[in-house]
């Protein structure tokens, strides 16, 4: 399985759909995570993400690695954002590639999934009535 982790302040799906381009894949599956204008009835200006690079790098290599042993992926992608970033930017993409659709799925699924529990990025809301760290 080829790998690509990447964190950097400006990523693309685009990026991650041309790591994962391979004529054996019929299946292609890719999250895009954007920042939302609102949570819970608050207008958010913007997202400030930062994280422990070293860190964040090495849990997303273990995640790859988890993917590797439950399904049979050709490809994975795993990019995020970190700086500042506003409603409509990206700030997370997750891109798959197998032989079938199910098994992409079930696997982008599952990195998205864990990768917001495992991996040391945290984010910073900022509210048109004040800020909260999260």
């Amino acid at each position: 399985m080829e790998v690509l982790v990447n964190i950097k302040e400006v990523i693309t799906v685009q990026e991650a759909l041309d790591f994962i381009q391979s004529p054996e894949c019929g299946g292609q599956v890719i999250f895009s995570g954007t920042v939302r204008n609102h949570t819970q009835q608050r207008a958010v200006l913007k997202l400030f993400y930062e994280c422990y690079e070293a860190m964040a790098i090495s849990e997303m290599e273990k995640i790859a690695a988890q993917v590797k042993e439950k399904w049979p992926i050709q490809k994975l992608a795993m990019l995020h954002a970190v700086g500042d970033k506003y409603p409509g930017d990206i700030a997370v993409v997750i891109a798959v590639a197998s032989a079938h659709r199910g098994i992409a799925f079930d696997a982008c699924e599952y990195v998205i999934d864990t990768l917001k529990e495992t991996v040391p990025i945290w984010k910073k809301e900022f509210f048109a009535d004040g800020e909260i760290g999260v």
